[in-house]
């Protein structure tokens, strides 16, 4: 029973979750009340299959500058409970049959949108990272794939919607993943990845962190534009995201403290929008 937890830290559950939720908010919102729950079954499955594998080969990846962080230094493959070899066969197992899924039930559009998130998160943000500040920024591509995917599963199309999506996940994402760097600021400067906190100092990224919500909170008005959400959509949304942006106002004295709470709320922000969107054809 220990092993099977190891293993299924390993694929980062929390991630998993969150990429299945905004997969499952993009389906609903595209499918406007008529729900194909067969397709819905598959496409969930797929996504969380697909996103595990490549949590797995990230664990493989990282797992020396895990080693260097205190958040992450008692992983599986860091302490060794978990034998590398065994690691990749796992992300092989979970990678083929998650894209199995999808090409067998989904179309080749949401294929397409798995592969980009992949390789964007495996190879393209794996070595960004550890290069540059804009890494996360990079990064941000895989993180948006899941919502657009789930929209592409029902449209089979990249409208404007969907091209909204994605960027109203890139700028959630920034403000999310710049304070997570900014409360483990410590973590990250023992592990020598030259985040944005780590390079351009703390105030700077508090700035970065407000300029992207404000940039969300314009996005998600502007979805409210294309027809596909009502008012409550709107006025909701508004208001979390207006609450979420006066929160990041406050004053910083501690930026460690404040980078957590811009974090928390972030998460908060995250679940009411992909609420929104799976209600939307309910809601005027």
């Amino acid at each position: 029973m220990k092993l099977l937890g190891a293993y299924y830290r390993l694929a980062k559950p929390g991630i998993v979750y969150g990429n299945v939720m905004s997969a499952a908010a993009g389906f609903f919102l595209a499918s406007r009340g008529h729900i194909d729950y067969w397709l819905l079954i598959a496409l969930v499955a797929g996504i969380a299959l697909v996103i595990a594998s490549a949590c797995v080969i990230n664990n493989y990846l990282d797992r020396r500058i895990d080693a260097k962080m205190v958040r992450t230094s008692q992983r599986a493959l860091v302490v060794g409970s978990i034998p590398v070899k065994n690691a990749l066969i796992y992300a092989l197992i979970l990678g083929v049959s998650g894209f199995g899924l999808l090409i067998a039930y989904i179309n080749w559009l949401t294929v397409a949108v798995g592969i980009i998130g992949y390789v964007d998160y495996v190879v393209v943000y794996g070595i960004a990272k550890r290069k540059t500040a804009y890494g996360t920024i990079l990064g941000s591509i895989s993180g948006s794939a899941s919502l657009v995917a789930g929209y592409t599963a029902v449209t089979g199309s990249l409208d404007l919607t969907a091209w909204l999506l994605f960027l109203i996940m890139v700028f959630w994402q920034m403000a999310h993943f710049h304070a997570i760097a900014l409360y483990r600021l410590d973590d990250y400067s023992a592990a020598g990845l030259p985040v944005l906190p780590v390079r351009k100092g703390q105030q700077s990224t508090r700035l970065s962190i407000q300029l992207y919500i404000f940039g969300f909170i314009i996005l998600t008005v502007l979805l409210a534009g294309v027809g596909k959400v009502g008012y409550v959509y709107l006025i909701v949304m508004f208001m979390v995201g207006w609450l979420w942006f006066l929160a990041s106002l406050k004053p910083a004295n501690d930026y460690s403290l404040w980078a957590r709470h811009i974090f928390k709320l972030s998460l908060i922000v995250l679940l009411v929008f992909c609420l929104l969107l799976m209600l939307s054809s309910y809601l005027v």
